[in-house]
C-alpha cells in the first residue's frame, strides 16, 4: 500500500509524542503535565446542565444548519460586537468542529498546490502541518527577540504566489499578545496586497488588556481580506465538544462550508449548544477563569524569576510559557525525555514551532495548581 508523500512527510503531533513518554516512566511521583494548551478543569456547572438537557432533545443527534445554529451565531455576534465595538453579523460567522478545523477550511478554500503563506515563527504546529499537508509553501517570519512580527519584513517575504499571513495572538507556543497597530500594519498590507490576514484568535479572551484587540472590524471592507478565527473550548473549557467559529465575508464563508460539508458537515450540535450556554449564562464564570488564570501566570513568572535549573523564561501569556532550557549539549528532544522520566515533568519540545532547535520549551501552565508552580521549579531546579 503507498501513501502520500505529503503525509508521510509529516511529523507526528507532537502533543501524542510527548505523551508516548510518559509511557516510559518508572517514577511513582506524580507527573506535572505541561503539555496540554486546552483547559483541564470542567466548565460552569449552567453548561454542564445544558448539555444535559440537550442530549435529551429529540434534535439531539440530527445535523444542525450547516452554517451553525442560528441562536449561536447570533450570540456570538453579539459577543464580538460588544468585545470590539463594532457591528458584525451572524451572516459572518461560521460554526465549526474547533478552531483547528476553521484553519483547515480557510487555508484550503484560499489556496492551491503550489502556493505560498507566510506564518509567523514560532508557529503553531498545526497550521504549518496543514498548508503542507495541501502542497502550500510556507515561509516563516522571525519576528526578532521581541517575538512581535513586523509587517515591513513579512513584506519582503511575499511574492506573487502568497496568498495568505496567518497571525496567532495571544500566540501559540509563545503567549505574546501582538499589539493593535500591529496588526492593523498586516491589515494594510493584506489590503494593498490582495491577499488574506488570518487572525486566529483562540486566546483572545486571556490578555492582560481585556478591550478589543483590535479595530479591524471598524473598516467597511474588512471581510474583503480579515479573517478571524475562534475557539470556544477556551473560553468556556469545552474542548472535547469541539466548537470553534469562522468570522468572514460571505465568500470566504461560502467556499469554506463546501470543504466542511465533506469532512464534517457540521459541527457535532451537542457542543453548538454548549457554546451558546456559555456566551448567554457563563460569562460571569468565564472572567473568573480569565482572572484565575492570570493569577496562575504571575506566579509561574515570579517562581521561575531566579531561571530553576537554568531555565530561562523568554515570554508568556494566555496558557503557556515559552521557555529556554540551558542544556546546549542536549537536543531539546533529549531534554525533554529527560524532564519526563527523571523529573517527572511533561512539557512540549519548542523544536513542533520552530524550523530549528532553539533550545525552548513550551510550558502551559494554565493547567497546573499553584501548589504545582511551586512544585514545578522544584523539579526544574534538580535538572542535570
Amino acid at each position: 500500500m503507498q501513501f502520500s508523500e505529503r503525509v508521510e512527510n509529516l511529523v507526528h503531533s507532537p502533543i501524542g509524542a510527548a505523551h508516548a513518554l510518559v509511557g516510559l516512566r518508572t517514577n511513582s511521583r506524580s507527573l506535572l503535565d505541561l503539555s496540554q494548551a486546552a483547559p483541564s478543569f470542567p466548565p460552569a456547572e449552567v453548561v454542564i446542565e445544558r448539555i444535559a438537557a440537550a442530549a435529551h432533545e429529540p434534535e439531539a443527534g440530527r445535523y444542525p444548519p450547516q452554517p451553525g445554529l442560528p441562536a449561536l451565531r447570533a450570540a456570538f455576534a453579539d459577543d464580538l460586537s460588544q468585545g470590539y465595538e463594532a457591528d458584525i453579523s451572524a451572516d459572518s460567522v461560521l460554526i465549526t468542529a474547533g478552531c483547528n478545523q476553521a484553519f483547515c477550511v480557510v487555508a484550503s478554500a484560499l489556496t492551491s498546490p503550489g502556493d505560498e503563506a507566510l506564518l509567523i515563527a514560532p508557529f503553531y504546529f498545526n497550521h504549518d502541518m496543514w498548508l503542507r499537508l495541501e502542497g502550500v509553501q510556507v515561509q516563516h517570519l522571525d519576528p526578532g527577540p521581541d517575538l512581535v512580527p513586523d509587517p515591513d519584513h513579512a513584506e519582503r517575504l511575499l511574492t506573487d504566489k502568497t496568498r495568505l499571513i496567518t497571525l496567532v495572538s495571544p500566540g501559540n507556543p509563545t503567549g505574546v499578545t501582538i499589539p493593535k497597530e500591529v496588526i492593523h500594519g498586516f491589515a494594510d498590507l493584506a489590503r494593498r496586497r490582495g491577499i488574506a490576514l488570518i487572525v486566529d484568535e483562540t486566546y483572545r479572551s486571556f490578555r492582560d488588556e481585556q478591550s478589543g484587540a483590535h479595530e479591524l472590524f471598524d473598516n467597511p471592507d474588512w471581510d474583503d481580506h480579515i479573517i478571524s478565527l475562534h475557539s470556544f473550548s477556551k473560553d468556556f473549557a469545552i474542548p472535547g465538544y469541539r466548537c470553534g467559529a469562522v468570522v468572514g465575508g460571505n465568500g470566504i464563508i461560502t467556499e469554506s462550508l463546501k470543504i466542511l460539508d465533506c469532512v464534517a458537515i457540521s459541527a457535532p450540535r451537542i457542543g453548538q449548544e454548549a457554546a451558546l450556554a456559555g456566551l448567554l449564562h457563563a460569562q460571569e464564570w468565564r472572567l473568573e477563569q480569565v482572572a484565575r488564570i492570570s493569577e496562575l501566570e504571575n506566579q509561574f513568572l515570579a517562581a521561575m524569576g531566579d531561571q530553576p535549573g537554568g531555565f530561562e523564561v523568554v515570554a508568556s501569556g494566555a496558557y503557556f510559557g515559552w521557555v529556554r532550557h540551558p542544556r546546549s549539549d542536549l537536543t531539546t528532544a533529549e531534554v525533554v525525555k529527560r524532564l519526563v522520566l527523571d523529573h517527572d515533568v511533561l512539557v512540549i519540545p519548542g523544536t513542533a514551532f520552530t524550523v530549528q532547535d532553539d533550545a525552548m520549551l513550551r510550558m502551559s501552565f494554565a493547567n497546573l495548581e499553584p501548589a504545582e508552580i511551586d512544585e514545578l521549579t522544584v523539579r526544574l531546579g534538580e535538572f542535570t
